[in-house]
C-alpha cells in the first residue's frame, strides 16, 4: 500500500521537487534551492525549495549522500536530521564542510536524501529494574574494533 505524501514547492522551485534516481531507491534526493559558498570547518543550512505535510506517527529522515562524502567530504551537522509530521515549513539542510577547501553549491545540486518512516506507537514506562542482558552496561566499543 503506498501512502500518499504531500509536497508544496516554493514559487519557481518545481525543478527541486524531490525524486529517487532508480524506482528501488530507499531515498528522495534534495536539491539546493540556493548558490553557496560552504566554509572550511562550517555548517551552513542550505533550503531544499519545498514544503512538506507527514501523516501523523511519520518522519521524514535527512541523510547525507555518500558521494558527497567521499568526494568532498561533506556531512549533516544533526545527521540524521528529523522532520516532524507537525512542521510546514521549508525543508532545511545542515551540511558541514570537514574537506580542505570551501565547497560550492549550486542551486539544483542534489545535497541530500530524505527516507520517509512510519513510527510505532511507543509508550514509556518507569522501572525499578531492567533485566539482565549479555552485554550488560557495555558501550562505546566495549565489543573491540
Amino acid at each position: 500500500m503506498k501512502i500518499q505524501i504531500k509536497i508544496s514547492t516554493l514559487p519557481d522551485c518545481g525543478d527541486l521537487f524531490p525524486v529517487k534516481a532508480h524506482a528501488d531507491d530507499a531515498a528522495f534526493d534534495l536539491h539546493s534551492r540556493i548558490d553557496a559558498v560552504v566554509p572550511i570547518g562550517r555548517s551552513f543550512l542550505v533550503p531544499a525549495g519545498f514544503c512538506i505535510e507527514l501523516p501523523l506517527n511519520y518522519e521524514a529522515q535527512i541523510r547525507p549522500r555518500s558521494g558527497l562524502a567521499l568526494k568532498h567530504n561533506i556531512s549533516l551537522t544533526n545527521s540524521p536530521g528529523t522532520i516532524d509530521a507537525g512542521y510546514r515549513g521549508e525543508v532545511g539542510v545542515i551540511i558541514f564542510n570537514h574537506g580542505p577547501e570551501e565547497f560550492v553549491v549550486k542551486r539544483g545540486d542534489r545535497i541530500a536524501q530524505m527516507v520517509i518512516s512510519e513510527l510505532p506507537q511507543v509508550e514509556l514506562v518507569t522501572a525499578d529494574e531492567l533485566s539482565v542482558s549479555d552485554r550488560g552496561q557495555g558501550g562505546f566499543g566495549s565489543t573491540g574494533k
